[in-house]
């Protein structure tokens, strides 16, 4: 991709479509099992009565559109919600921690769009703070609480959920809901923005020195776990989710070319799901611990992030950066 450290581009304060997007959303946090609730307690968004199973058939849309920003996406990560669609296609994968210790991805996508991304689950307040370091970005997501959506409307976003754009997602048959809600990129932005787009902080290029043997690497959230494998052959981590090989719905091996465990402050939000479980906030503004793995190398780096509308810097103890290897980047926050 050819990437660099690159500076946040102007923001715009356009205004926000306002909506009344909290009825009949599917949002929030499932069991392990996969059986769970539907988010909030409330029944899966109706999508016109299009059903159908998601396609990877078409090849990731690569063409530039200057000026646009980025699209967000969060991906449900209960066990029911695997395989995921579309997510090898991201620039960036984050996760984070939701109620009940579970995880949810929030998948970024600038220099390419699938044909279909999902299934998608809905957004958390910390997703905010976390997309101001792009330009108006795009969140797609299947609805939030109710007393979170003001706060979403009145973000530097544009918000995406079910019914605001005709034909965006539909329902796929191989799951049960709110499984299987899936988003058609295509219907939200006319082409992928590009790498300028990716305003994150993040540098490309040589590893820094040093560095410990590292081809293993498990993260662990209170009610989910995280492994990846180096493979040498592939010069990628293979991901693996609860124990078992994190694949695509198209079969193909989620690997990253550079794996971020970010240790950050996690604490109690002003909100709850529907069975009272608190949701917690994920701070990603500050600064803190990191350990970035790249190469089948282990680097140890000082993260920082002074403000929501900045990227976040990853550097050595001598304040050198810390470059990413080329290709896709997953950024696990953990609990510090």
């Amino acid at each position: 991709m050819g990437r660099r450290a690159r500076t946040r581009r102007a923001g715009t304060t356009a205004a926000l479509l306002a909506a009344a997007l909290t009825v009949s959303l599917a949002a929030g946090c499932t069991g392990t099992n996969g059986s769970g609730p539907s988010d909030d307690g409330r029944a899966p968004e109706r999508t016109h009565g299009e059903s159908r199973t998601p396609d990877e058939s078409q090849e990731p849309s690569e063409s530039g559109l200057a000026g646009a920003s980025v699209l967000a996406v969060k991906i449900d990560n209960a066990r029911a919600a695997r395989p995921h669609t579309g997510t090898d296609s991201a620039d960036i994968v984050y996760t984070e921690q939701v109620e009940g210790g579970l995880s949810r991805l929030m998948a970024v996508y600038a220099t390419k769009l699938p044909k279909v991304v999902g299934p998608v689950r809905s957004a958390r307040e910390s997703d905010l703070e976390l997309l101001r370091q792009f330009d108006h970005p795009t969140l797609a997501f299947s609805g939030a609480q109710g007393k979170l959506m003001p706060l979403i409307n009145k973000a530097p976003l544009n918000s995406q959920t079910p019914g605001k754009t005709s034909g965006a997602y539909f329902r796929g048959t191989a799951k049960p809901a709110p499984h299987n809600l899936y988003l058609r990129p295509s219907r939200l932005l006319p082409a992928a923005p590009g790498a300028d787009a990716l305003t994150t902080g993040f540098t490309y290029g040589s590893a820094p020195s040093g560095g410990k043997k590292d081809t293993s690497e498990t993260v662990r959230y209170p009610a989910a776990t995280y492994s990846f494998t180096w493979s040498s052959s592939r010069d990628r981590y293979l991901v693996s989710m609860d124990g078992t090989a994190a694949v695509t719905t198209g079969g193909k091996r989620l690997a990253p070319a550079t794996v971020v465990v970010q240790y950050v402050k996690i604490r109690k939000s002003d909100f709850h799901d529907f069975l009272g479980n608190n949701t917690p906030y994920t701070e990603t503004v500050g600064s803190g611990k990191a350990k970035v793995l790249r190469g089948g190398k282990a680097y140890d780096a000082r993260w920082e992030r002074d403000r929501p509308t900045d990227g976040t810097t990853f550097t050595t103890s001598d304040g050198d950066p810390v470059n990413f290897a080329e290709g896709q980047v997953w950024v696990l926050f953990v609990k510090a």
